[in-house]
């Protein structure tokens, strides 16, 4: 079942991303918009297109998740990787994606005192913009 769920949301991801995507809908609220003086702009009318989206919307927030998902767990195995490669790495940065948003924040605390104040961090952002 992951397997056929996997498959059939990276195939229905990579194609809601499509142009053609976005030119079948954009062709199906068009044909929805002419048809309102034919149905007299009804309650059904506009239910028709009401219900249509909130279907396609619920369908689409479960695959955009898995893709997400899917996504952050390959960069996440990718930067684990660089960690171990690198010899003066700290492999304690491995898995902390874990942890909770506090202590990520205490982390990040941290490494930006290590790393030395805004104003260390503002030139070094100048010096790189005046390279390119």
């Amino acid at each position: 079942m992951d397997r056929i769920f996997a498959a059939l949301s990276h195939r229905v991801a990579s194609w809601a991303g499509q142009p053609s995507a976005f030119v079948l809908a954009l062709i199906t609220v068009t044909l929805w918009l002419v048809t309102g003086p034919i149905f007299h702009y009804s309650d059904t009318w506009q239910l028709v297109i009401n219900t249509g989206t909130t279907i396609v919307t619920f369908l689409m927030v479960f695959l955009i998740q898995n893709a997400q998902n899917r996504d952050g767990s390959a960069i996440q195995a990718k930067l684990d990787e660089l960690i171990r490669a690198v010899d003066a790495a700290r492999n304690d940065f491995i898995g902390i994606e874990h942890l909770t948003e506090a202590d990520l924040q205490r982390i990040k605390a941290v490494l930006e005192r290590e790393c030395g104040d805004d104003e260390t961090h503002r030139l070094a952002i100048d010096r790189l913009i005046q390279r390119r």
